[in-house]
């Protein structure tokens, strides 16, 4: 993924238009903005760290720094299948902190305006976390979980994250 300058931020947001990777996680369809995605990766090797939480699913060296990786199945509650070939892992920088999530497949890549975008309605939130949602976008078919990936971690979970690449950075 490209990295977009703060007036191709603006931009988006000015025209009115959400641009969102698309991903699947259980049964789900997430969008989250593009903004908040380094890139995105296929599934590696992930190094497993002992008496981690159970959302911690290792880390990985990605170009030379540690990154912790996190299952979202895992944070949110949903089932969780095996890894296969469209298994993915989204960057993202939370707070300056570079965590990685795996997700089931990313699927795309649009744009969808701001006026098709409404709050989640109580049986959504019923079933995911309100907590992560920014709302839920109407696609012609289909409904998109919008995540607001600042809030999928705790401030507590978020805090274990840089210990932990420190420690394996050392």
């Amino acid at each position: 993924m490209e990295e977009l300058s703060q007036d191709a931020i603006v931009q988006a947001k000015s025209d009115g238009e959400l641009q969102l990777v698309v991903f699947n996680t259980g049964k789900e369809d997430f969008g989250i903005e593009i903004m908040n995605v380094q890139e995105i990766i296929r599934m590696t090797n992930i190094t497993k760290i002992p008496q981690s939480p159970d959302y911690v699913r290792g880390i990985i060296n990605l170009r030379g720094k540690i990154s912790v990786v996190i299952n979202l199945n895992v944070v949110m509650g949903m089932d969780s299948r095996d890894h296969d070939e469209n298994t993915r892992i989204i960057v993202t920088s939370i707070n300056d902190t570079v965590v990685g999530f795996v997700v089931d497949s990313v699927s795309e890549v649009l744009r969808l305006p701001s006026s098709k975008v409404e709050a989640a309605p109580a049986l959504v939130s019923a079933k995911v976390n309100s907590n992560y949602l920014k709302g839920v976008g109407k696609l012609d078919n289909r409904l998109l979980l919008l995540l607001d990936m600042g809030r999928v971690l705790t401030k507590d979970e978020m805090a274990q994250i840089p210990a932990i690449q420190e420690m394996h950075n050392a």
